[in-house]
């Protein structure tokens, strides 16, 4: 079967024809722990792809794969976060358009595009929103007196500075979805950064919003993938129980800690990220 630029054997040749118990359970901790990694910040296909890559699963089909399970994973954090999702409600009408435009486009990416050139800039994409992330608290500040804190006559100039920020966060999430359509790792630590930028203070409401969208963005991505004939099915099954374990476990958990915990966390998260591409890629 041929794929854009991907010649791909769909056979069982290739692939793993019969999961051994140990494999099964290898399959089944990495999601889980891709899970709660993704449901806290993002990055949990640095878990899954290069387990499905050692078990010797084609790169394509296993990215494909990785996305279908941890997008149906996503059921565990959306009713973890349920909570929260109740609050950032009237921001789905500004993100999910354009993350699911971008989705879509970065799904046909992987299939009809050139991976080695986008791949290359992951390290330093997941290290700037890290960084980012790092002095949000900051820059939260500063943009809450420029919007929020104007005098009277100040009012139509803080509005326009709004609207500035809103539109900069949608592009940039239009671009985020992009590549979290192709790939994704480290898409959960760029889109806490935009959110952050926006004036977002509360980092559950935050993690909530980005659930959201991120598992629609995948949920895209995987329909594509889907239907062009690139999932391992019995992996995915598999790892899809790993993975709703693993979401509902980081939704429900990390909002039990203090909010200064789960920021320092997600912030070794990302620089975790970062090393690990750029040691793949060197």
């Amino acid at each position: 079967m041929e794929v854009g630029r991907w010649k791909l054997d769909c056979s069982n040749e290739g692939f793993m024809s019969s999961i051994s118990p140990v494999e099964a359970l290898a399959l089944l901790s990495a999601a889980c722990a891709a899970g709660m990694i993704n449901a806290v910040a993002g990055g949990g296909t640095l878990v899954t792809f290069p387990v499905l890559i050692l078990f010797g699963v084609p790169p394509v089909i296993a990215n494909a794969t990785s996305t279908l399970s941890l997008v149906m994973g996503t059921a565990g954090s959306l009713y973890g976060f349920r909570e929260n999702i109740r609050e950032v409600r009237p921001w789905f009408a500004t993100f999910i358009p354009v993350s699911l435009l971008g989705g879509f486009l970065g799904s046909l990416l992987l299939t009809h595009g050139k991976e080695s050139t986008f791949a290359s800039l992951v390290p330093y994409l997941v290290l700037f929103a890290t960084l980012l992330f790092m002095i949000q608290g900051f820059m939260n500040k500063r943009v809450s007196r420029q919007i929020l804190s104007r005098e009277t006559h100040e009012k139509e100039e803080g509005k326009r500075a709004a609207r500035g920020y809103l539109v900069v966060a949608m592009i940039f999430q239009f671009l985020v979805s992009i590549y979290g359509g192709y790939f994704g790792a480290g898409i959960g630590i760029l889109m806490l950064a935009s959110f952050g930028f926006l004036g977002f203070h509360n980092i559950h409401h935050m993690n909530a919003l980005k659930n959201v969208v991120g598992s629609l963005i995948n949920l895209v991505a995987a329909l594509w993938f889907t239907a062009n004939g690139l999932i391992n099915w019995p992996i995915m099954a598999i790892m899809t129980v790993g993975a709703i374990t693993g979401y509902y476990l980081g939704a429900t958990y990390s909002q039990k800690l203090p909010q200064a915990l789960v920021r320092h966390l997600i912030t070794v998260i990302g620089l975790t990220i970062t090393v690990v591409m750029f040691w793949k890629l060197h």
